[in-house]
């Protein structure tokens, strides 16, 4: 009879935890956890490409060294944020790495424009082949960013409505920041060279 009793009780708890949430809350979770580590993924694959970036442009007589060291201290600080799991639970933290990566897109985004003013970068190969590889990571990025985006905003929707706000509270699923709008409207312009418009300047 006890036992019996027992699984009734496994059963009733089973029923009412599946009723108020709590295994969509797992399942989403996940789904933002994956989400962030793909972004986290393409972030690092653009951090990596920098220094061939840098050393490549490095080689351009009278190259303009504001705009360099503007985009090596902007990766040093990207990098230098521990973007680990519970970093999606941080507010702050988020809003810290975020800007971080706001700053090293703004900063590649220049050097990419001021590299239309050198005929030698124009016509390096190899230089080329990084400038198409830092688009189609910065294209990644945008994706990647995006799911993140769709996931936090399923998340947290489920963490905020009745009843399974109740869930949240009980078991603490509190609400994940989220990449804002002027952010992501900003990302979603990768860094674009038109080399066949592009006029020397004079030096």
């Amino acid at each position: 009879m006890n036992r019996l009793l027992r699984v009734f009780a496994l059963f009733a708890v089973a029923a009412v935890l599946t009723g108020c949430g709590y295994n969509q809350f797992q399942t989403e979770d996940e789904q933002v956890k994956a989400a962030w580590s793909e972004v986290l993924n393409q972030y690092q694959r653009r951090a990596d490409l920098v220094p061939n970036i840098v050393a490549t442009v490095k080689g351009e007589a009278n190259f303009e060294q504001t705009t360099l060291t503007q985009v090596i201290e902007a990766r040093s600080r990207a990098t230098s944020i521990q973007a680990t799991p519970e970093l999606i639970n941080d507010p702050r933290a988020f809003e810290q790495f975020q800007a971080a990566q706001g700053d090293l897109t703004r900063a590649l985004s220049r050097l990419m424009m001021v590299t239309e003013n050198y005929p030698n970068l124009k016509a390096n190969q190899a230089f080329q082949d990084l400038r198409v590889t830092l688009e189609g990571t910065e294209n990644r990025i945008t994706v990647a960013r995006n799911k993140y985006i769709q996931t936090v905003q399923s998340y947290n929707t489920l963490a905020r409505q009745f009843p399974t706000n109740l869930t949240a509270m009980v078991f603490g699923y509190s609400v994940k920041p989220n990449f804002t709008v002027q952010n992501e409207a900003e990302i979603a312009r990768p860094p674009t060279v038109n080399f066949e418009q592009a006029q020397p300047a004079s030096r």
